[in-house]
């Protein structure tokens, strides 16, 4: 993708457009359904017991999936509006993440493993957060952004050598290797990849995301 495409996008279009188009050009194929078409998904697959859920719903009657790489502009540029819709959805609607870091990204698996080992100290979301607030500083680059991870940590008040240590042990590895799996075998090929009780969701426009999520509801 040339750099002058980069900025018609971000500057151009609503969120959800940049979504689509970065999706379009990510993947090899697309299935072309929606909510409403798309064929479930494996639920022991999408959504597994040490899944990470940003907010939970007491009924548990919808959740929303996202597959995604904490380097990836799309992402990015989506992590706002899925901001929102936690905000409007509280209480209503469960938010899963699952990593999903594309190869090509220099920083993408490390990113990834530094959001795992914040969890391991309660620090999930504030890492999460950090990462999307501040990618333009690291994302996109072929260097290693180790020291700024290392800056997210200290920022966030972590056990510095306890994060040292799970940051890259064998176990987090493992674990962020294993949501990708997850999504390889649920047919996810770009990021990010939605989910909305199983089906496999691509929306055009903010619209139809939030109309998708209020149909679910009303079930």
């Amino acid at each position: 993708m040339t750099k002058n495409l980069k900025v018609s996008l971000v500057l151009g279009v609503t969120v959800l457009a940049v979504i689509g188009a970065l999706l379009a050009f990510n993947r090899s194929s697309d299935s072309g359904g929606d909510a409403g078409n798309a064929k479930p998904a494996s639920s022991s697959v999408l959504v597994r017991p040490d899944s990470h859920r940003l907010s939970t719903a007491k009924d548990g009657k919808v959740t929303l999936v996202e597959f995604l790489d904490l380097e990836c502009e799309a992402c990015g540029a989506a992590f706002p509006f899925v901001e929102q819709l936690r905000a409007k959805y509280e209480g209503r609607v469960t938010f899963v993440i699952r990593y999903f870091p594309i190869p090509s990204h220099r920083n993408a698996q490390l990113a990834a493993q530094a959001v795992e080992a914040a969890a391991a100290q309660g620090k999930l979301e504030a890492m999460y957060k950090k990462m999307y607030e501040n990618q333009k500083s690291w994302g996109d680059q072929q260097v290693s952004h180790e020291k700024t991870f290392r800056g997210f940590a200290r920022q966030l008040g972590l056990d510095m050598p306890r994060f040292e240590k799970d940051w890259k042990s064998k176990a987090t590895v493992a674990r962020v290797d294993k949501d990708r799996k997850d999504g390889i075998a649920l047919g996810v090929q770009g990021t990010p990849t939605f989910f909305l009780n199983g089906k496999q969701l691509q929306p055009t426009s903010e619209a139809q995301f939030t109309d998708a999520i209020e149909a679910e509801l009303a079930k």
